[in-house]
């Protein structure tokens, strides 16, 4: 049974870069990406919140560095990539998992959050998807890409506006490229996440919308971080997820199959 499930989801000798790996639920995505055998790269903004999250995984056998970039230049991720192929020979995953959120009320969203807001959740996830895509296809051997999406681009959630709109863009541009890149073996998916508690939701997290996230989650709890790595492994083996492409894979104990 062992050899057949590492057969599915070995991922011996695959490079992943993930975007926003400094973060709790990205972080915890690349551990388990990293025990599963890829060479893990972290991209974020902070050395030091690597730190700790790349001696998790060398402590466990795997494999990880830190890279920084300015994810809203194109110039500076395609650096980036140059790095890590220099570093790591190629590349195979890239995980779009960067993000930002804000509880202002509609009607006072100031047009410098609203930009900033756009371009850390969707013209970075934009940018990366071109230049890795490039790369994908240059290569000839296909690849997989990952973008993590939000509960929010499904269903409208209140009290974060712009934050819903970054992330059902990021929705669609996923679909898109998967349709656009599915003959040259590039798979693009997005993983939706439920409610996990996150340094990006915490403002929004107040005691009454605790209630209200609860009272429509069927499991009534908060996912834990490691609860993303299973889907993660289905969406970056090219043998489990072989056939898996333009889809949402949702993980949110059962939120959206919540009504009244």
């Amino acid at each position: 049974m062992s050899s057949f499930l590492e057969s599915l989801f070995n991922l011996n000798g695959k490079v992943a870069v993930i975007i926003g790996g400094t973060g709790e639920l990205c972080g915890a995505m690349a551990e388990g990406l990293a025990k599963a055998g890829t060479t893990t790269v972290l991209v974020g903004r902070s050395l030091e919140k690597a730190k700790a999250r790349i001696a998790r995984i060398e402590e466990a056998g795997g494999s990880a560095y830190f890279e920084s970039a300015d994810l809203g230049s194109k110039a500076s991720i395609t650096e980036m990539l140059s790095r890590v192929v220099e570093k790591s020979g190629s590349v195979d995953i890239l995980v779009n998992g960067a993000g930002a959120n804000s509880p202002t009320p509609f009607l006072d969203i100031p047009e410098d959050e609203y930009d900033r807001l756009f371009e850390i959740n969707t013209k970075a996830v934009f940018l990366a998807c071109q230049v890795f895509g490039k790369y994908f296809l240059d290569k000839g051997q296909g690849g997989s890409i990952i973008n993590v999406g939000s509960m929010s681009g499904l269903i409208p959630l209140s009290r974060v506006f712009t934050y819903s709109a970054t992330k059902a863009a990021v929705h669609n541009l996923s679909k898109n490229l998967a349709r656009e890149w599915a003959t040259q073996k590039i798979r693009v998916n997005t993983i939706v996440p439920g409610f996990f508690p996150a340094e990006q939701n915490k403002k929004v997290l107040t005691e009454e919308r605790v209630g209200q996230i609860m009272g429509h989650t069927p499991m009534k709890r908060f996912g834990e971080a490691k609860e993303l790595v299973g889907a993660t492994l289905l969406l970056a083996s090219d043998t489990a997820g072989s056939f898996v492409t333009g889809t949402e894979v949702v993980v949110d104990g059962g939120y959206a199959a919540m009504t009244i």
